[in-house]
Parts: structure tokens; C-alpha cells; sequence
């Protein structure tokens, strides 16, 4: 998933609203980051207080944590890239019992877990990440590709 996207399900609006992004985006941008990064967001006990976001970019794996309001100065995001040859992760793990799917995984500390129809982001990410760290072509970082006319058999 794209950060638009996890703005759109973010459990709280305010926790990924204009002032919070203004803060995130120079931070991801220093981190070669593109503006609208594949990530995953790792929400925690409280997002309206912080988050982290674990985003890929082709340097490595920016991981960028979000604190919402910090008391008399706003939103603070503080980010550091890890190249992906030093990037941590764990086993990506996929799972199914009477109808339900569970996958996890586990990057930079961070357990990423997801059940049923939202298993497959974990999955996804997982890929991403395990193909950059083995130096293959990130799968959400090509453009897609083009679709022939219908009718064109070339």
C-alpha cells in the first residue's frame, strides 16, 4: 500500500492530517524516499499520540517515527535509512484455520500482522522487502505494465 492510501484507513484522520504530513514528508523525501511511498504503518497502542512508518525506497528502508503533537511545538517525525543489506527481518509467516487467514512478519522490530482479506498487504510488503534485501527488482517500485489495445496482437 501507498502512504495515501494508509491515510485513508488511518484509525484516527487527525493522526495523518496536513500538519502531520508536512512534518513526515520532508523526513521521508531526506530519506530518498518517493512522495507517496509503498509502506506499511505500524500504528501502535495510541496512533493519535505516534506511529512509525516503515517505507521503501531504492536506498533502503526508511523508517520514519511519527509523534502527533508534541506538546507547544506540533508534529515531529525523525526518520533513519537502513540499507537494505542491514535491514532485520523476520520469517513471513502465513497461516489458515476454519475460513481465516493470519500472516506476519517482522521488520526492524517492528511485528507486522494482518488477518483475513488484509493478509495480503503483509504478504506484499514481505515481498517487497525480502526482494530488495536479496537485490531484485522491488515488485510495488516497477511501473506497471502496459496494456495492449484490445484487438492489437502485436
Amino acid at each position: 500500500m501507498r502512504l495515501s492510501e494508509w491515510r485513508t484507513v488511518a484509525p484516527h484522520a487527525s493522526s495523518v492530517g496536513g500538519k502531520v504530513m508536512a512534518a513526515v514528508q520532508p523526513v521521508l523525501a531526506g530519506l530518498g524516499a518517493e512522495a507517496d511511498p509503498p509502506c506499511w504503518v505500524a500504528w501502535g497502542d495510541d496512533p493519535t499520540a505516534r506511529y512509525v512508518i516503515l517505507a521503501i525506497g531504492e536506498g533502503g528502508l526508511a523508517v520514519v517515527h511519527v509523534r502527533v503533537n508534541v506538546p507547544q511545538e506540533g508534529p515531529r517525525a525523525a526518520g533513519k535509512l537502513a540499507r537494505w543489506s542491514r535491514v532485520q527481518v523476520g520469517e513471513l509467516s502465513v497461516e489458515t484455520q476454519g475460513g481465516h487467514t493470519l500472516a506476519s512478519f517482522q521488520v526492524e522490530g517492528q511485528p507486522l500482522r494482518a488477518v483475513d482479506a488484509e493478509a495480503g498487504r503483509v504478504t506484499d510488503f514481505a515481498r517487497d522487502i525480502l526482494a530488495a534485501i536479496d537485490g531484485r527488482p522491488i515488485p510495488s517500485l516497477q511501473p506497471a505494465p502496459a496494456l495492449s489495445a484490445p484487438g492489437d496482437r502485436s
